[in-house]
């Protein structure tokens, strides 16, 4: 028989509280209405206007400005009437130990009694699930509510414990698994780290560049735990990497294509996003630290490019702006870019040779980082 594990008992310490939150909220709008007061939510202005660095924490997060969603117009108190529907859906659903996706919300609400509480779209239901994130202080996981499967996975020297509905199960990252590696799970918190070898953690962003290290034993031959993101990564996987950097005291190093819209996923890792940037303490690995490919790659290793496209130079200039990129690495390889005209992809390597990312580019880079 299986006992509890401390992942287990944090995770429904979490539930009673996403619950206790839920019925508070629904509370205060009750008591709104109760002394003839207009009912609101107020929230953080989600703009990059209003992203500011947060020194304790080392991440971007909201400001000061917010904005209300309030029931002084048509609009507005249809905006609080889903809010109260969910509201509603997401405590039974905890109640009934269930779950459900972002996608199945927008659907379910078709059910509803009342027309005017039915979403218009998904966008609308999500950004709702998190405006209630903001306004309980608790994350959408706490709710159960899980996105569509990002396919988000690990390879590498670590065992670990996970839940599952059939009771708890341990898994080696390297031993138990295929060449595809370890799922992520909707909820990394419910994963308790058993044991490791980790040197180190590396982000990779293209599914073709993570295969590349697993076919060539990067993993096995420098003790590294590869994190497939997938694109721009999921919560669950930028949070699962911030606990492999706080609990195991790993470094994390970020592996992306040579492209502005790369150069976000690293910092939406790093330092969070825009979007989510009120879990960013939750979230963020501000210690994370970009390994490649940059800009002075392509000249020094005369990779193969393509030309920026006019979307490509607003983004670059555009995060000249950002200030999650004001730094001097990041102007001086930015400006480059815009100079040389150019931008490459991870798998623009192999024109040296299918091996020379795992034993020249990648050895060489981490050594000079100090990473081995």
């Amino acid at each position: 028989m299986s006992t509890d594990s401390d992942s287990e008992t944090n995770a429904r310490l979490n539930e009673e509280r996403a619950r206790e939150q839920l019925v508070e909220l629904a509370a205060q709008f009750y008591d709104q209405f109760e002394g003839g007061d207009v009912p609101r939510m107020t929230l953080p202005t989600r703009t990059k206007s209003n992203i500011v660095f947060d020194e304790e924490s080392d991440v971007w997060v909201y400001g000061d400005r917010t904005s209300s969603r309030t029931a002084n117009s048509v609009r507005g108190a249809r905006k609080l009437l889903r809010a109260i529907y969910t509201v509603d859906f997401l405590d039974q659903q905890l109640e009934e130990d269930r779950s459900s996706t972002l996608r199945e919300l927008y659907y379910l609400s078709e059910s509803w009694d009342s027309e005017e509480a039915q979403f218009t779209s998904q966008d609308e239901s999500n950004q709702l699930v998190e405006d209630l994130e903001i306004v309980s202080e608790v994350t959408r996981e706490d709710f159960h509510m899980r996105p569509e499967e990002s396919g988000a996975k690990l390879m590498g020297p670590l065992r670990l414990r996970e839940q599952t509905r059939r009771g708890d199960r341990e898994i080696h990252c390297q031993d138990d698994v295929g060449q595809g590696g370890y799922q992520i799970p909707n909820n990394p918190d419910t994963i308790e780290f058993l044991d490791h070898d980790v040197d180190f953690v590396m982000c990779v962003e293209t599914g073709g560049m993570r295969d590349r290290l697993v076919e060539n034993g990067f993993d096995d031959e420098y003790d590294c735990l590869v994190v497939h993101l997938g694109g721009q990564p999921a919560r669950a996987t930028r949070r699962i990497t911030k606990r492999l950097h706080d609990e195991l005291g790993a470094p994390v190093v970020v592996f992306c294509d040579g492209d502005p819209w790369s150069y976000r996923i690293f910092g939406s890792v790093a330092y969070g996003s825009i979007k989510s940037a009120h879990l960013s303490e939750y979230l963020a690995t501000p210690e994370a630290e970009y390994v490649g490919i940059r800009p002075q790659d392509i000249v020094d290793y005369d990779l193969p490019t393509d030309p920026l496209s006019d979307s490509d130079v607003n983004a670059l200039e555009s995060e000249l702006e950002d200030p999650r990129f004001q730094t001097d690495f990041w102007e001086e390889q930015i400006e480059l870019q815009l100079d040389i005209d150019k931008k490459a992809e991870q798998q623009a390597l192999a024109a040296q040779g299918l091996d020379f990312v795992t034993d020249t580019y990648l050895p060489e880079r981490l050594d000079e980082m100090g990473v081995i």
